[in-house]
Formats: C-alpha cells, sequence, structure tokens
C-alpha cells in the first residue's frame, strides 16, 4: 500500500509548502538496515505489518523538512493525520529519521532529540517489549520532553526541559495541539500517568 504526496525535499517558506506524506511498505533494502538493529527475530510483530512513513515536518529554522517514521500499518493513516495538524500549526521536531540510522539505540535517538516511532526493543529494566515494539508507540523531541520518575530523568540531559512550564517551542504541554492531535486518533499521552511522567511518549493503546 503506497499513498503518495508531492514530495519536496528542500527547505522553502512557509507560503509555498504544503503538508506532504508517502506510505509505504518495507523494502526489502530497508528490512536489511532494520535487521539485527530494529528488528530481529522474536519480535512481537512482523516486518509486513509495519508501514515506512516519510512526512513532512516544521524545523526549529522554521522551514519544511522531510522525515521518516516507521509505524504498524493499522496505525499509518492516523499518524499522517496526527503529523499533519503539527505540520500546519508548525510545531517545530528538532530530527525524524529512522531508529536503525541510531543502531536501535533509544539513548542515541533520545540524545539527538529526534522523533521515532518503531524499535523492537524492551522497556528499560523490564523483560517486558516497548510499545515501540509493536509499531504502537511514537516519542516526540525526547530530549525536550523527558521521561521523569522522581528525580530520575531520562534523558539525563533533559533535566533542563522538567520544569513544564518552560516557555519554549516543541515542549508538549498538557490540552495542547500536540496532545489534542494525538487524543483524536485514540493515542493517550505520557504526560498523563500517574506516577511516572513521559512526556515525549504517545502510545496507541495507552502504555
Amino acid at each position: 500500500l503506497t499513498t503518495i504526496a508531492t514530495a519536496n525535499p528542500t527547505p522553502k517558506s512557509e507560503t509555498t509548502v504544503a503538508y506532504t506524506h508517502q506510505i509505504e511498505s518495507i523494502s526489502e533494502d530497508l528490512r536489511s538496515k532494520m535487521i539485527g538493529r530494529t528488528w530481529q527475530e522474536g519480535c512481537p510483530v512482523a516486518l509486513d505489518d509495519l508501514s515506512l512513513l516519510t512526512l513532512a515536518y516544521w524545523g526549529e529554522d522554521n522551514a519544511t523538512h522531510q522525515g521518516q517514521i516507521i509505524v504498524h500499518s493499522t496505525q499509518a493513516d492516523a499518524v499522517v493525520r496526527i503529523f499533519n495538524v503539527l505540520y500546519d500549526t508548525h510545531f517545530p521536531l528538532t530530527s525524524m529519521k529512522l531508529m536503525w540510522e541510531f543502531e536501535g539505540s533509544d539513548d542515541a535517538s533520545m540524545n539527538a532529540n529526534n522523533t521515532s516511532g518503531f524499535n523492537c526493543r524492551r522497556i528499560k529494566n523490564t523483560t517486558k517489549w516497548s510499545n515501540h515494539s509493536y509499531g504502537m508507540a511514537i516519542d516526540i523531541n525526547p530530549l525536550w520532553n523527558p521521561w521523569v520518575r522522581g528525580t530520575v530523568v531520562d534523558p539525563p540531559a533533559g533535566k533542563d526541559y522538567v520544569d513544564r512550564t518552560i516557555d519554549k517551542p516543541g515542549v508538549i504541554k498538557a490540552g495542547d495541539t500536540v496532545v489534542t492531535a494525538f487524543a483524536q486518533e485514540g493515542w493517550k499521552w505520557g504526560g498523563y500517568w500517574k506516577n511516572t511522567k513521559d512526556y515525549q511518549h504517545f502510545s496507541a493503546n495507552g502504555r
């Protein structure tokens, strides 16, 4: 299944570039890059059940860019609509690269403030599969929207952004455009969790 909109890989002014998107199956070339890095035998989702999305996003430089993210195929259309809202409202993203480019390292991706989706991995310090392992979770600007539990912050460099009253574009806050866009598609925000706060995290089933 492929949905194609006009692509424009170079930054342009906001008045001339409309939101663009493309949905594709996982190609053989991409599979070869993912296997052993972000997917391996035993993962709870098959590569055939995932979709590659190529999406326009609004950058910190106030220009349009193209990025890629992988999600479960059942969520592809919803994610396209969500990122359309983010683009139209000029919510800035630093980066949107596939996790194989970080060798599957969640730490490396977070430190780069990279917005990401599928990555077959366990929840830290547990044996449970992360919801990212199903293609059912997305992390948005993780450096600026860290995971917080008590005094523990992940990524550690995100400690400067624990104060959620900070006035910075790209920071996610309760009830804002980002949270609302995900909620309209049935996705839940980790910032609403009771004990742990995962401000970067959105998931299709609330985990």
